[in-house]
């Protein structure tokens, strides 16, 4: 082995370029790779890791207190299946004003709840202490960070004179509630409904969950249970934006795993082939067969190594930034995401150098068959024969002589041929890919500002204690703002923290008046709400509850019920937002008044003299001009282009090992074509022609594959439901220039080796003949 390990180092020592773009293949690979891995497992594992820590429930379960007593609700938790249940505990809404703890104004879900400990649903403490007296409050605090003890001690005054003082905040996995309160001040809130918190042995699905809820309540009455929310809702929600990147990540993984597979087989074989003459002397040395093929074997895994160590240092350093912005403005409650799982590593660190060794072992095989006479004198020029049917065919056209030549090469090593031409389709597909989806989100991006003209963004008053109320009241700040110069549409919206019957999570609802001319654009499914009772919502809204087109609900604000009727889905939204009419808005709460306008701009206007005019109407208007960009479309945008130039990359450089590998081989025929008139620009052009028609096949092959690829991606975001306009983004200018991406894979890889081949002397490479 000591001999072997020598003559490997030596073999790595001397082909410096081949061990380069081994490296790099794998580093790349490792890197895309590790991302996808990471991203699945942040997707899920945070959030079970969290909830199965504060014992989570199950399915959280709402009942009607005027239909079932305590006792029948208490007899639940000892049916068959049901293996641990909380509760029952009284349930009641509250209003709340706006801008109370910095939440949006309407309502508030709060329990009663003794103790926030418990078999299930065991409520971490963030701040302060339980609420055990009457008049405190403990409010779920369900972003990350603690909220501070400068906000203990805030005050809520609910209708009928109830005062409560915030004494804690807390965090609940489950989503149990809003804020807690102990049983005796729940009793003073009037709750008209109990909740039941419930564990069951058969939990994997939502049929099991559903089955497993109908056994405990089989004994009550049916109309009793009013609401049911699950575990799977909740973490549907958690990895909802993570789940829109996956597909993407996944893709871009598989793909750069191919390519490295691909790649490294053919450099492998190329690596034996061009060393006949070293296996042969290697072999007249004493070097057994199976010495042979460790030399190679070991010769690869060096490269492969370094570079899969490499590769998974990049995607853990990625890791951190992709992951934060993957889960930007997600309710993670108390689950990390910040990093990948130490499993995915090991995977990569062991999974990519065996793939190495995989790839590599079938090209090394033939080192281990081949005599030593045999490949000393052969060399590694190909066998006679192979392909001179094509050449003669091409050699009687009327092409240009290098061209001809060029154009037959590929038939001389098939396996090779085939091998670099799925390189260069994967890399085609990649870049189509790429294409499409930058295409998508472009004009994803460009939602509402068709016309082209700006958004002007306008609040009233300030925030917090300097919060100054504007003089002209709200229909009057809708007139001049519609009046002032530039103007093209104006748009009210008041948003309210609303209370879905049988959900524990609030709803925020925004409520809009006046320009519409958004949802020309934004409805995916259905129609725009027109008059009151009429909602649209994004795609996770209408999934995580489980609700479709004609489905009705019912929303309750400040003591006041509405029944609601989904009439329209939306591109995307927040999971836990809907949008109404302004007339929903004046049934459930009359009296109120829009705090935000966005101001349509008419093409061309002029944005600061808009927003000078509207500071001069009244001190307390504030405005600011909305950005159009968004971030998880620049991150894709960005990381498919990152990607899309690294594979691109990987398969320029199988290309370039090819041509080198043929020019290798080839350096006799080379040197005789010289030394009878062939000059060296012929030699580029020949070389480069060898490789332009596996571009122009690879490009044919590799588009209708990118353009698959793309409509996978699209279809499967689930936080967005991108209409047709957006997925069709083929044209035949974009399709020519798929095309074009084959040869230029092919060209970039073979322009250097060519023009080597293209300053080889006639003398240093005959002069053994």
């Amino acid at each position: 082995m000591s001999a072997v390990w020598r003559a490997s180092r030596a073999a790595v020592k001397r082909r410096r370029l081949q061990t380069f773009v081994i490296g790099l293949v794998v580093l790349c690979s490792t890197t895309t790779v590790l991302l996808a891995l990471g991203l699945l497992a942040a997707a899920s594992g945070p959030f079970d890791k969290a909830y199965a820590q504060q014992r989570g429930a199950h399915t959280t379960a709402s009942f009607d207190t005027t239909k079932v007593s305590q006792e029948q609700l208490a007899r639940t938790a000892r049916q068959p299946g049901v293996e641990a249940a909380a509760g029952p505990f009284g349930q009641a809404v509250v209003d709340i004003p706006k801008d109370w703890l910095w939440m949006a104004g309407g309502t508030l879900s709060v329990v009663g709840r003794a103790d926030p400990a418990g078999p299930v649903d065991r409520i971490e403490l963030l701040e302060g202490h339980w609420a055990t007296k009457p008049g405190e409050i403990v409010v779920n605090w369900s972003v990350q960070g603690s909220p501070g003890t400068e906000l203990l001690g805030t005050k809520l005054e609910v209708p009928g004179g109830t005062k409560l003082t915030v004494v804690g905040f807390a965090t609940s996995m489950s989503k149990s509630a809003s804020a807690w309160v102990s049983p005796e001040q729940l009793t003073a809130l009037n709750p008209t409904s109990a909740q039941m918190l419930y564990r069951f042995t058969d939990s994997a699905n939502e049929a099991e969950l559903s089955t497993a809820l109908s056994k405990a309540t089989a004994g009550l009455p049916g109309d009793a249970l009013t609401g049911t929310q699950t575990y799977l809702t909740l973490k549907q929600a958690f990895s909802a934006l993570a789940d829109a990147y996956l597909p993407f990540m996944t893709l871009f993984g598989v793909l750069g795993l191919l390519v490295s597979t691909l790649i490294v087989g053919n450099v492998v074989s190329g690596a034996v082939v061009s060393g006949y003459r070293h296996i042969g002397v290697l072999k007249a040395l004493g070097f057994t067969p199976n010495q042979v093929v460790a030399v190679y074997l070991t010769m690869l895994s060096v490269p492969a190594f370094v570079g899969c160590v490499l590769g998974t240092l990049a995607g853990n350093a990625l890791a951190g930034p992709i992951l934060k912005v993957a889960f930007t403005g997600i309710d993670v409650g108390r689950a990390s995401v910040g990093e990948i799982s130490p499993w995915a590593s090991v995977a990569c660190l062991v999974g990519m150098p065996a793939l190495v060794l995989l790839a590599a072992l079938v090209p090394a095989l033939r080192a281990h068959r081949l005599p030593a006479a045999q490949s000393i004198s052969a060399g590694g020029a190909p066998r006679t024969g192979r392909g001179l049917r094509v050449q003669r065919m091409l050699g009687a056209t009327r092409l240009p002589r290098p061209v001809s030549l060029g154009l037959g090469q590929p038939f001389a090593r098939p396996a090779r041929t085939l091998l670099t031409m799925t390189a260069i389709v994967l890399g085609v597909t990649t870049a189509t890919l790429s294409t499409g989806l930058t295409s998508t989100l472009l004009a994803y991006g460009e939602v509402g500002r068709e016309d082209g003209g700006a958004r002007i963004h306008v609040t009233t008053g300030g925030s917090g204690n300097d919060r100054t109320p504007p003089r002209l009241g709200d229909v009057q700040i809708e007139e001049r703002l519609r009046s002032l110069p530039g103007a093209q549409g104006v748009r009210a919206r008041a948003l309210s923290q609303a209370n879905m019957t049988g959900q524990n999570q609030p709803v925020f609802a925004d409520f809009y008046r006046g320009d519409n001319s958004v949802y020309d654009h934004t409805i995916v499914k259905g129609r725009a709400p027109k008059a009151a009772g009429e909602i649209v919502a994004g795609p996770a809204f209408l999934t995580q509850r489980g609700l479709k087109l004609g489905d009705r609900v019912t929303l309750e604000l400040n003591g006041r019920k509405i029944i609601a009727t989904v009439v329209g889905q939306v591109i995307e939204g927040d999971a836990r937002a809907l949008e109404a009419t302004w007339e929903s808005y004046t049934e459930l709460a009359p009296g109120s008044h829009a705090t935000e306008y966005t101001v349509r701009l008419a093409p061309g206007a002029d944005a600061r003299a808009y927003t000078e005019a509207v500071a001069a109407l009244d001190p307390a208007l504030h405005t600011s001009v909305l950005d159009s960009a968004n971030a998880g479309t620049a991150t894709v945008i960005t990381f498919s282009t990152v990607f899309t130039v690294l594979l691109t990359l990987v398969a320029s450089l199988g290309v370039f090992n090819t041509v080198l590998l043929n020019t290798r081989e080839r350096r006799r025929d080379l040197g005789m074509l010289k030394s009878i008139g062939m000059t060296p620009r012929q030699v580029v052009v020949m070389m480069v022609t060898s490789v332009a028609g596996l571009g122009v096949v690879g490009g044919l092959l590799g588009i209708p594959l990118g353009i698959a690829a793309h409509r996978l991606v699209v279809d499967h975001v689930g936080v967005i439901a991108f209409p047709a306009y957006m997925k069709d983004v083929w044209h035949a200018p974009q399709l020519a220039t798929m095309l074009l991406a084959g040869v230029v894979i092919a060209v970039l890889g073979a322009l250097v080796p060519a023009r080597s081949a293209a300053r080889m002397t006639i003398a240093s490479v005959l002069h053994t003949e």
